[in-house]
């Protein structure tokens, strides 16, 4: 695998920094790959656009943030905004159906992420554990029992389970978006 670049980002709070680094361990401890994980922090930590890199290689990395994106996903507008120009021609945009209503990328994956959370798992806060399901569905950028593992060893002690059946969800909604 050359160089593969993931940018997980939405509002500070969403879990997009927890979700980079369930993601970075999957990878690198579970399936053995070069990666590196970056995060941003400041004002981003109280509600505005947050953002984790995960960079993946088979190679040593040189650089350890995302330059030339291979997959954006985008929980809200601000977000979406702030990183699209980033995406390489030929990358992958997974919005937030409900949370970014302006897009015009050619290559755009729309789930209801934050309503699958809420309404299907019944826990807003699993939000970044259904979009970690719709990446790795959408991408295999590692195998889904891997994540599945990295997610089980992160999550507070007791949600377990709400977190895999999250993580159940986010992949069968990438099954049903993907496109044909």
């Amino acid at each position: 695998m050359a160089r593969f670049e993931v940018r997980l980002s939405g509002s500070g709070g969403q879990g997009m920094i927890l979700s980079g680094v369930i993601l970075a361990e999957a990878v690198g401890i579970q399936e053995g790959k070069q990666v590196c994980q970056t995060q941003s922090y400041g004002p981003e930590a109280r509600g505005g656009a947050s953002r984790s890199d995960v960079v993946i290689s088979e190679e040593e990395i040189d650089y350890p943030k995302g330059r030339h994106l291979d997959v954006l996903l985008a929980l809200n507008q601000e977000s979406h905004d702030k990183y699209v120009g980033d995406l390489k021609p030929e990358g992958l945009l997974v919005i937030d159906s409900e949370a970014v209503r302006q897009y015009q990328f050619p290559n755009t994956v729309a789930v209801p992420v934050t309503r699958i959370a809420t309404d299907d798992v019944g826990l807003r806060l699993t939000t970044n554990i259904v979009a970690l399901g719709v990446i790795c569905g959408l991408t295999r950028v590692c195998r889904p029992e891997s994540l599945e593992k990295a997610i089980l060893a992160r999550v507070p002690k007791g949600t377990q389970e709400v977190n895999r059946k999250a993580f159940q969800l986010g992949l069968d909604a990438a099954d049903a978006s993907a496109p044909p």
